[in-house]
């Protein structure tokens, strides 16, 4: 049986857009009052009174400056929600993939950030099938799950098991 891996924002780069998004621009940093924002940084809902920031992320533009890759136009930014402090976000728990309860867009790439298909899901019953409908095809290299109604990026999955700390 596959295995799959939830990969959320690196820490590395979560540093970096507290400081500066991948827009230039500084971070909006908010108080959370009601929660259920879903944070890309440790991969769960945001609890009511957290403090968040809602920055521009460049998926593709980061992958590509880490392996030479050249998305082309595949190349986009958009909002993503992370903790606004680095101490008050712990690493994703369990081996599950997040933020499947609902539509999603699972949206495939080439390992040169090139866009080869994607495919809605309707919920939770749908996105294994989804995952190993995409990852059946050599050509797949990893997918963003997205969300629906905005097309934010959600987080990037790629085949195998999580490392072990």
């Amino acid at each position: 049986m596959q295995q799959y891996t939830a990969h959320p924002i690196p820490p590395a780069a979560l540093e970096e857009l507290r400081t500066r998004d991948d827009a230039g621009r500084p971070p909006e940093t908010l108080t959370d009052t009601e929660g259920g924002s879903p944070l890309r940084c440790c991969l769960r809902r945001s609890a009511p009174g957290e403090s968040i920031a809602l920055v521009s992320y460049a998926p593709l533009r980061r992958r590509a400056a880490r392996t030479g890759a050249d998305p082309g136009a595949y190349d986009e930014q958009g909002p993503v929600f992370v903790h606004a402090l680095a101490e008050q976000c712990a690493a994703p728990g369990g081996d599950g993939l997040a933020f499947t309860d609902t539509h999603r867009v699972l949206r495939r790439y080439s390992a040169e950030g090139r866009i080869l298909g994607g495919r809605l899901t309707g919920g939770a019953g749908d996105f294994d099938p989804a995952l190993r409908e995409a990852f059946d095809d050599p050509a797949v290299e990893f997918v963003h799950v997205r969300a629906v109604e905005y097309g934010c990026f959600l987080y990037e999955v790629r085949r195998g098991r999580p490392p072990r700390p």
